[in-house]
């Protein structure tokens, strides 16, 4: 009878749409480890399985983190690879299967539907899904040569034309799905006075981390501004959007004013380029991971501003991890509520419903158990080891699960215990928390009702 019951459940896990991308997600892991554990990757002994795995891990949920060098340990093969895994992880398995179904003008089942639907069409399953999804990609990919034309342009004149030109692929892809991996030796330091080039990878990150639904609603207008179309001048932008756009513009302007009253490295002698060098790092310690400066060297104050901004992360359906910018909006907006007496949670005039406010909240306590844990975890394998302190932990495991990439230093003298929880979290960022819960979760609600229990809180 409970083995009945055992295979039940797990029939029902298996045909739940969460499934596709956890499995897909993780077997795209395993291919990458085992590519770039190959020889012809990486230079000579330079790179260990685990240190693959790590990699592959960290490109696949477009993280940046690395225990070993990009530019100097992996071949020009292993540094594509590299690049091939970030563009299929930042963009979604599911997402390119649904995309190549499309292509071919085969009928998507609802579960493939679904499990495309769940990140990037915030549930939308109609007949426009397969017009929309191809709506998406073409203004995903738009962006992104853009971006990778320009920065091409800003490169050419400082480097030859090869090199510029496989810079500039890097880069973009690389900071479009916010990953924040990089083919130069001191990821963005070195290159920080080239203003021109900051601007176009600041500018991608962005778009990366608005989402692609934000993206295809701008695009939509850039479509119809082209043909005139008079549509654009009464439709307002979304809900979702304008809450997107005010929540990032908000955490960049306040994450960089905070770095500048608590303090940036040293380093950092002009206004101006204090300024430039805060306002980066606002921007990139919420999605993708790209530094100009030295992050060990930081003010505590200023470490902590960054942990807070990598926690938050980007928008839902984009490239970034975290908890998302509408999380943050949603929860501040039942607060604000409950606060004034309100029986609903109303944000920018709308009344939210009580499911998107209950997994809000959900999601914010699921992450921090979760990250209490890692926390925890990596404190127990680095106990005692000497220029590794509790704030670097927490700064690592928080740059792991917003899949930002950030480090002060540490990841390359991890032990293998604290690599492996940084992989988990990194995977679980990635998928959201809440994607493992509704998996767990019984699909039918349950029929016993318990009597009513007080307890004290506060």
């Amino acid at each position: 009878m409970r083995r009945s019951g055992v295979r039940r459940r797990l029939r029902v896990v298996l045909q739940a749409p969460e499934i596709f991308p956890l499995l897909g997600f993780f077997l795209l892991i395993v291919l990458g480890s085992l590519l770039l554990e190959l020889s012809p990757m990486h230079r000579l002994g330079a790179v260990s399985y685990l240190d693959a795995l790590f990699t592959s891990t960290s490109a696949v949920c477009v993280t940046g983190l690395t225990t070993v060098n990009t530019a100097t340990d992996f071949t020009v093969a292993g540094q594509s690879v590299i690049l091939v895994l970030i563009q299929l992880g930042g963009l979604g398995i599911m997402a390119y299967a649904g995309m190549a179904l499309a292509l071919a003008h085969r009928r998507l089942s609802l579960r493939t539907r679904a499990a495309v639907a769940n990140p990037l069409l915030y549930g939308e399953t109609g007949r426009e899904f397969a017009r929309r999804l191809r709506q998406i990609f073409a203004a995903a990919f738009g962006v992104e040569a853009a971006g990778v034309l320009l920065l091409f342009v800003t490169l050419l004149g400082q480097t030859e034309a090869p090199r510029a030109a496989w810079l500039a692929l890097f880069h973009g892809v690389s900071a479009f799905c916010n990953a924040g991996f990089s083919v130069l030796p001191d990821n963005l330091v070195g290159v920080r006075g080239n203003h021109p080039f900051m601007a176009v990878i600041a500018l991608l990150i962005v778009c990366g981390g608005l989402g692609l639904v934000v993206l295809h609603e701008f695009w939509e207008r850039l479509v119809a501004a082209v043909r005139r179309e008079q549509w654009l001048k009464q439709r307002r932008l979304s809900l979702h959007a304008r809450v997107v756009l005010l929540t990032s513009a908000l955490l960049i302007v306040g994450g960089a004013g905070l770095m500048l009253l608590f303090g940036l490295t040293p380093a950092e002698q002009g206004w101006g380029e204090r300024v430039a060098a805060a306002f980066f790092q606002s921007i990139s310690a919420r999605t993708c991971g790209y530094n100009t400066i030295n992050l060990g060297a930081l003010p505590l104050a200023s470490l902590l501003v960054l942990v807070f901004l990598m926690f938050i992360g980007g928008s839902p359906g984009s490239c970034a991890g975290g908890v998302k910018t509408t999380s943050l909006a949603v929860t501040l907006a039942r607060l604000r509520s409950h606060f004034r007496g309100q029986e609903h949670t109303t944000l920018m005039g709308w009344r939210l419903s009580p499911n998107v406010v209950r997994n809000a909240g959900l999601l914010f306590s699921l992450a921090l158990l979760w990250n209490l844990v890692g926390v925890l975890l990596l404190a127990y394998f680095e106990n005692g080891r000497p220029g590794i302190g509790l704030h670097n932990l927490v700064f690592e495991q928080i740059s792991a699960f917003g899949t930002v990439g950030l480090s002060t230093g540490v990841t390359a003298s991890l032990t293998g215990g604290s690599k492996l929880v940084l992989i988990a979290t990194m995977y679980v960022g990635r998928l959201g928390p809440l994607t493992l819960v509704s998996l767990a979760a019984p699909r039918r609600p349950a029929r016993v009702l318990f009597p009513e229990g007080k307890v004290m809180i506060g």
